[in-house]
């Protein structure tokens, strides 16, 4: 019984967490209100994000906070390229088209890891892969209404923009597999945002807008994307994955797309065609592939 309901929890916290990720772009796009750019609030977002979680871990748990040097450069790399780069991308895209046109592109991510596993650690790209990589090709297509009617409603620099965005969150599991297996989850995001937040802060003139700071809407929508969709959501769906399967993990967060979506819709007034709901669902299904075949992969290799 002690285990159901911790199931039961378990995915309540992925699900709720994920659901914070989707909530992303209301305070981004608020913020833009106020005249910050994406790489200030990606600056932002990490700066304060640092600063809780070395709060937390200094208070909780001293020892996560213990690293050795030589990792040191995959925390760099993390920090700067799979995060600060990612959410800048990402962050441009939500800027020049719309919240839910940006987490389409986030989702092209298990596109770039699959062909980067291929090149760089030989793992084998399988039928059911593969499909899911041509699913998540089309579904992007439709989505961004280059199918059917044949041309792009999206600038080729946004569309440039949304593939290395999915390609920079492709790049957060690939490098954290040299970590993991020695640190905490929560001693690598401190770290990597830690790092990303020292290469970001002298390159984003966040100090040019200090006038922006007096205003109380500005504090509410910064505490929105630190402590809503990154310090909880993390921490939810990181407690969620102790009790569940990270592949069920992986489907139940899907939501983001759909919080995303319903955020673009009721926020922001965007407006979505047949077509574009079809490349959603294309999406979703090459989620759900992609996830299946990685389960299959794990229970071969065991026997």
């Amino acid at each position: 019984m002690r285990m159901r309901m911790n199931n039961f929890i378990a995915y309540g916290m992925v699900i709720l967490g994920a659901g914070f990720w989707g909530l992303t772009g209301l305070f981004v796009q608020n913020l833009y209100d106020y005249g910050f750019t994406p790489w200030q609030v990606v600056t932002l977002r990490l700066t304060f994000s640092s600063l809780i979680l070395l709060t937390m871990l200094a208070i909780f748990a001293r020892s996560y906070l213990k690293i050795r040097l030589v990792d040191l450069p995959y925390f760099i790399a993390l920090g700067v390229v799979s995060i600060a780069f990612f959410n800048w991308f990402y962050f441009q895209v939500m800027d020049l088209a719309s919240l839910s046109v940006a987490v389409v592109f986030v989702y092209t991510s298990p596109v770039f890891a699959a062909i980067i596993a291929k090149i760089f650690f030989n793992e084998a790209l399988t039928v059911t892969k593969i499909i899911a990589i041509l699913m998540t090709i089309t579904g992007s297509a439709f989505a961004i209404e280059f199918f059917p009617i044949g041309e792009f409603s999206l600038t080729i620099q946004t569309i440039i923009y949304g593939l290395l965005a999915g390609f920079f969150c492709s790049t957060y599991s690939l490098i954290g597999k040299n970590v993991s297996r020695w640190y905490h989850p929560f001693t690598i995001t401190f770290y990597a945002m830690l790092c990303g937040t020292l290469f970001l802060i002298p390159t984003s003139g966040i100090w040019e807008k200090h006038q922006a700071f007096t205003s109380g809407g500005v504090w509410l929508n910064i505490l929105g994307i630190v402590v809503i969709s990154t310090v909880l959501a993390y921490l939810l769906y990181t407690n969620g994955l102790t009790y569940i399967e990270s592949s069920k993990a992986t489907i139940l967060s899907s939501i983001e797309i759909v919080i995303a979506v319903l955020v673009g819709v009721i926020a922001f007034n965007e407006i979505f065609t047949g077509w574009q709901l079809l490349g959603f669902l294309l999406l979703f299904v090459s989620l759900f592939l992609t996830v299946f075949s990685f389960k299959r992969r794990r229970k071969t290799k065991k026997e």
